[in-house]
């Protein structure tokens, strides 16, 4: 049986000019980051850990909001820090203060990378034309709430761009590599197949626009800044999106009950477990024959 919240549905809401920071700390809402946390290979317990004990942003992420502002126009302010490194106490303490006014610190080779970063996107024959500046709007917040299960839910679009009977929602990603294979294992590593599907029905919920398509643009975070175009395959769709069912039903028992399990569950008896299904045969074709 199905477990629905109260109160019931409520209508979808789309704001604009939302903070980064508020959208993240919302309590009455979840996002795709939570509902990926929720599945294998995260738990109940890890997202109401996290949900109760926030994290600051990572520094490693520093170079991804750069890129996300210059690409998008929205984002926390730079702040530009003109040393080679980080090593010296006066290059570290202009970065504290930049953190503690909100801003993001960069060094002067990185920004100059970022800017690089945006600039081949701009001339990028796909990507160029996808984020013109004017023809779409960053980082909106939208909530609505699940019909199925009454769980408010939330996205933040990177991009949306309304055209004729078309919305798109495009999604800018900086990887290590942004070669196919590994776009595609991120895909998978990063459960980004759920986002797509999150991303798609919220557009849908909200906005009920005549048709929608959730684009993904990967940018390689080395020289020359290569970029990789891709829609999901429908298939690949689909799983997100039976993934998200699936981590919304169990969401919204765990808020209903209280109870958060972990991976092994209420269990007496303690559990078998086995290598991966590659090795079993692998070895049982070795050494059991």
């Amino acid at each position: 049986m199905t477990t629905t919240l109260e109160p019931p549905v409520t209508a979808p809401v789309v704001i604009d000019g939302m903070s980064a920071e508020a959208y993240h700390a919302d309590r009455n809402s979840i996002s795709s980051t939570g509902l990926r946390k929720i599945l294998a290979p995260g738990c109940p317990a890890q997202l109401r850990y996290d949900l109760d004990h926030p994290q600051a942003p990572k520094k490693e992420f520093d170079l991804g909001h750069a890129a996300h502002l210059l690409v998008l126009g929205e984002g926390p302010e730079l702040e530009v820090i003109d040393y080679p490194d980080w090593r010296t106490k006066a290059a570290q303490n202009k970065r504290d203060i930049a953190y503690i006014e909100g801003k993001v610190p960069l060094l002067t080779k990185d920004h100059d990378m970022v800017q690089a970063m945006a600039d081949a996107i701009r001339q990028h024959p796909l990507a160029g034309p996808l984020f013109t500046p004017g023809t779409g709007v960053a980082e909106q917040s939208i909530f609505w709430t699940d019909p199925a299960t009454g769980v408010r839910c939330r996205i933040r679009p990177d991009w949306l761009k309304q055209l004729p009977g078309l919305t798109l929602c495009v999604d800018y990603k900086t990887i290590k590599s942004a070669d196919p294979d590994t776009v595609s294992k991120a895909i998978r590593d990063h459960a980004y197949h759920q986002q797509d599907a999150l991303y798609t029905d919220g557009i849908w919920a909200a906005l009920q626009p005549e048709d929608v398509r959730f684009i993904f643009v990967f940018q390689s975070k080395t020289a020359p800044y290569l970029i990789t175009v891709r829609e999901l395959a429908d298939q690949d769709r689909d799983i997100g999106r039976a993934r998200n069912e699936r981590a919304l039903r169990t969401y919204a028992e765990c808020m209903a009950t209280g109870n958060w399990p972990d991976w092994t569950g209420p269990v007496t008896d303690i559990p078998t477990i086995s290598m991966p299904t590659w090795a079993v045969l692998n070895e049982t074709e070795e050494y059991l024959r």
